[in-house]
């Protein structure tokens, strides 16, 4: 049993006084024994581990608490209970030498005898020392045959430790474990420090503190690689389990282990959805004739996903990442952080694990995603996604994600494909390290189709433009560039970019002049002035 377990006890109404220093896990020590003692040295009969019931007989005055805490601390045990019945409260001696020595320190109501204490601890002990072997049996069987049975194995730790453990995904997504599930944001902020720790290679298990409590994450591997964390699920107990006694850290281990495998068998269940996605990408992209992909695209779908006579409707997702710039993130993982994104009760679409079929093309996951009316919400997609990776993304890394319109004719399929292409390239420009973009994107603004134009075109376009200005203002110390720019962006007003840039209407006016003289253009015509706004975007 542990401290935290005790302080939870309702029915004993305990009281921490003193908590464990910072970083110490002072709750989670296990409680080996329950003596009482009011001896002033105690310390012959006591082995560490002990839950010290004391009644306070042997305190008169201030500094008497000082000796006798030294010789609990240097025993090791877990915590000091002390009862209020003797001073009618804790003295303050006491609690100043449980601070200095950072011996957790509870104190006893004295409506609460000290044999209730002594026998829920002791009931608790000995109801996980000799648990029935009929009990054992039976959740062994279920973690053989439970479809369950990431939730069977949790079972054994909340049993057999007395915890709440969950299992997450790398976006905070509850897999199995305690009900009710943890708040979102506690969710996605251990996963964020998850992927953190990962990254930075810290040891295993990482130790964090959220919203105030001390959790261990212990991953649950998804594979080798780089960026492989990104598929991973994490064992998140809130207690410090590396100081944990070896025959309860090996208990953990071998719960690690099972949930390994089912890890594995939860990756194999996939295995047919993954193998549509590719062969609908590859019919796709593939020279059958327009009008027979209908036939087999709804034939392969209604197999695999739909089970019924009709095309699902349906949208892509095409996503890829860098890391430093330069180096993508491998595509595997970034099929499996959609995948995980898109499945949350409360994310970016209704859509289970079955809804969705994921593949990969080169450095880039194509995802499949049967939709119901409205669609994915870009948006909170990346949302979703930017509380994931917020920690793990360095400042040049970053995530890119396409959606298409959804298809609701196979008809449709290669230009939505096209679509999220689009999408993709139109997130590659965004401001962000996580950046969505949908067909909303594509349709609201002209300029937003620039990133469709090859890079090369674009910076021809624009030195054509600008060039004659850049030169002019290079050679006369003159801002025309400058102005152009305000002009454009006080949409062409002459008296809001005289304001802003501290000049008279007239100086302004003969400004715009010497640009449309030296760029032989007329910035009265709207389709100038959506040729420079391009030049310079492309600039």
């Amino acid at each position: 049993m542990r401290l935290r377990e005790l302080l939870d006890a309702d029915e004993l109404g305990l009281l921490l006084l003193v908590g464990p220093r910072d970083g110490d896990g002072g709750l989670d020590r296990a409680i080996s024994a329950v003596p009482t003692i009011d001896l002033a040295d105690p310390g012959r009969f006591l082995g560490g581990g002990e839950l010290v019931l004391t009644g306070l007989a042997w305190w008169r005055a201030d500094g008497d608490a000082e000796p006798f805490v030294r010789v609990l601390a240097r025993a090791g045990v877990a915590a000091l209970a002390a009862g209020e019945v003797e001073h009618g409260l804790v003295p303050h001696d006491l609690v100043r030498a449980c601070r200095r020595h950072g011996l957790p320190l509870v104190a006893v109501r004295p409506e609460t005898s000290f044999a209730a204490v002594t026998e829920h601890v002791l009931h608790r002990l000995h109801r996980r020392d000799v648990g029935s072997l009929a009990a054992v049996v039976e959740r062994h069987r279920r973690l053989l045959t439970d479809r369950a049975a990431p939730d069977s194995v949790l079972e054994l730790l909340r049993h057999s430790l007395g915890l709440e453990v969950r299992v997450l995904s790398a976006t905070g997504r509850q897999i199995a474990g305690a009900r009710p599930p943890l708040h979102p944001k506690t969710a996605s902020a251990l996963a964020a420090r998850y992927l953190a720790a990962r990254r930075a290679g810290e040891a295993v298990p990482h130790r964090v503190t959220v919203g105030g409590r001390l959790h261990s994450l212990v991953p649950v591997r998804n594979g080798h690689g780089d960026a492989a964390e990104l598929g991973d699920w994490l064992v998140a107990v809130e207690a410090d389990v590396s100081r944990w006694p070896p025959t309860d850290a090996e208990l953990l281990d071998r719960v690690v282990e099972l949930l390994t495998d089912a890890r594995s068998a939860h990756e194999r269940a996939k295995a047919a959805l993954r193998d549509l996605a590719r062969r609908c990408l590859d019919l796709v992209r593939s020279s059958v004739p327009a009008e027979e992909i209908p036939v087999r695209l709804r034939s392969t779908a209604q197999a695999v996903i739909s089970g019924v006579g009709t095309w699902p409707r349906c949208q892509y997702v095409v996503a890829g990442g860098e890391r430093d710039g330069d180096r993508p993130v491998p595509a595997s993982a970034v099929r499996v952080l959609l995948e995980e994104a898109l499945v949350q009760e409360d994310g970016p679409v209704r859509a289970t694990a079955q809804d969705i079929a994921a593949t990969v093309d080169g450095d880039r996951a194509v995802l499949l995603v049967l939709v119901p009316e409205g669609g994915v919400d870009c948006a909170a997609l990346q949302r979703r996604l930017s509380a994931a990776l917020a920690r793990w993304l360095g400042p040049a890394d970053g995530v890119r994600v396409g959606v298409s319109s959804p298809v609701d004719d196979p008809g449709d399929s290669r230009r939505a494909l096209a679509e999220a292409h689009n999408a993709l390239r139109v997130a590659a420009d965004g401001p962000d390290r996580v950046t969505v973009r949908g067909p909303d994107d594509l349709t609201a603004h002209v300029l937003s189709l620039l990133p469709l134009i090859p890079a090369e075109a674009r910076r021809a376009f624009a030195t054509r433009h600008l060039d004659p200005l850049r030169d002019h203002d290079r050679r006369h110390r003159t801002d025309l560039l400058a102005t152009l720019e305000t002009f454009l962006d006080c949409d062409a007003s002459w008296t809001g970019t005289a304001a802003r840039l501290h000049l008279h209407v007239n100086s302004l006016r003969h400004r715009v002049a010497r640009i449309e003289q030296l760029t032989g253009r007329d910035l009265s015509r709207l389709e100038t002035k959506l040729d420079f706004l391009a030049a310079l975007r492309s600039g």
